[in-house]
């Protein structure tokens, strides 16, 4: 396939089973959907959102304790071409500004459950860090429970956020 590289833009953090939030919460507990976020830290978890869209998550507990990270949005670095045709966007802004536009754009799915994000086809990889006066820390997005959580994060400079906070200021 063709080669898509994006910076990890805008992430929600999905601590563990205290999370009320956590598809792995303590009240819902290990089920076929939410296993592989028990698994080994590094690998993906994918979910089906409101039945229709998929979702990109990085596993980050040890295996058996299930954390995540899901990555609400990137920003396009190569293979924008791909990306535009794969999204049929109007706008470059919003070609991966939220987890379903970016699955999308880089055509994520269910195949690459419990994927090894070291190795090919999709990887994570280091990039420039995010000087500490761009990273916005605020309340995560669509949740009705553990919404009061500071647990999302962004970096401020980026224009394909899938939403800003508006207290938060633009810098």
């Amino acid at each position: 396939g063709a080669r898509c590289v994006g910076r990890i833009v805008e992430t929600e953090a999905y601590p563990g089973p205290h999370d009320p939030a956590s598809h792995a919460a303590a009240s819902i507990g290990r089920t076929a959907r939410n296993d592989p976020m028990f698994g080994p830290p590094g690998t993906a978890y994918i979910h089906l959102n409101f039945g229709i869209h998929w979702c990109l998550n990085v596993v980050v507990g040890q295996a058996g304790y299930p954390a995540a990270v899901l990555i609400r949005a990137l920003e396009p670095v190569e293979g924008l071409d791909v990306v535009r045709r794969r999204r049929r966007s109007r706008s470059d802004r919003e070609l991966t500004s939220g987890p379903a536009r970016l699955t999308q754009a880089l055509a994520i799915g269910p195949d690459l459950q419990r994927h090894a994000l070291t190795d090919a086809p999709l990887f994570i990889a280091g990039g420039p860090k995010v000087p500490t006066g761009a990273l916005v820390q605020t309340t995560r997005v669509g949740i009705t429970k553990g919404g009061e959580k500071k647990w999302r994060f962004y970096d401020r400079r980026s224009a394909s956020l899938s939403r800003r906070d508006r207290r938060a200021g633009r810098r």
